[in-house]
């Protein structure tokens, strides 16, 4: 990744946005001179400064000043009053980075007066730098911002760009919620542990390191996940047991529902009622 050029505003200096200063400081993206994050609460800003040496604010405006680019990362709820502090106070040339979760790209151009924005979808493990980015952006936004904002994004775990914007619903279905349905998937299979007689504690342990390792076997190895699952599925055996019963009990198509259920959810609360 190449190094951010200029003043980078974070408007939000919540868990995301802190992964992210985090990510772009250790990896030598930006200095924590060219840095800024409005930030409401005192302690955040305290703690901020402190742990990162970033230069603190309490008014969006300011903060925004002379930014070439500015990450949006507070909460949808309180999305109209910060566009109406930046709005006419962005510069010209800035890029918007939004990581709000169903904020269409049109909400955020005509709050702003603005149009150079990317949207993207990140999940929660972004929060620790192992995150799934989903993004897109505007006509607008020239191959300098698409680095940056892919850099930025980055910054979080892997960044997938998109060249339009109603496949982020399905990332929202995918990988937004894609994390929801793995620990409810995690917490069966520590409970099944403790059913059958490991401590909690053990339990966990196993399971961690288990869905860990399958992961990394997979990465490594390249192979489909039907391929790994035959290795280890020996006939008449343990797994090929376990496996039928997971099939009789509709797990796989009960998982391919959830996605579609998720992402046709996503497009109702952003009021795309289109079946595409």
């Amino acid at each position: 990744m190449n190094q951010l050029q200029g003043k980078t505003t974070f408007i939000g200096g919540g868990a995301m946005g802190e992964a992210i200063i985090g990510s772009l400081i250790s990896n030598k993206l930006l200095s924590p001179s060219h840095i800024c994050v409005s930030e409401p609460v005192p302690a955040r800003r305290e703690f901020l400064n402190t742990a990162y040496g970033v230069t603190t604010e309490t008014d969006n405006a300011q903060a925004a000043d002379r930014a070439s680019v500015v990450v949006l990362a507070v909460k949808p709820q309180v999305l109209g009053l910060v566009l109406a502090d930046l709005r006419g106070n962005l510069s010209q040339d800035s890029l918007v980075v939004s990581i709000m979760a169903g904020v269409r790209i049109q909400t955020l151009q005509s709050g702003l007066g603005h149009d150079k924005i990317v949207r993207s979808m990140p999940n929660t493990p972004a929060q620790v730098g192992k995150g799934m980015t989903v993004w897109t952006d505007t006509a607008a936004v020239n191959e300098d911002d698409r680095a940056a904002a892919q850099a930025i994004l980055e910054a979080m775990g892997e960044a997938i760009y998109v060249a339009e914007e109603h496949y982020l619903d399905m990332a929202t279905g995918l990988s937004g919620s894609g994390p929801g349905f793995v620990y409810l998937l995690l917490e069966a299979l520590i409970d099944a542990g403790v059913h059958i007689g490991f401590s909690r504690d053990q339990s966990q342990q196993m399971v961690l390191q288990t869905v860990a390792g399958s992961v990394e076997l997979m990465r490594q190895s390249g192979l489909h996940p039907a391929d790994l699952r035959n290795r280890v599925t020996s006939p008449a055996g343990t797994t090929a047991a376990g496996n039928l019963v997971l099939e009789r009990a509709g797990v796989r198509s009960a998982l391919i529902d959830a996605v579609d259920t998720a992402y046709r959810r996503s497009k109702e609360l952003g009021g795309d009622d289109s079946d595409a």
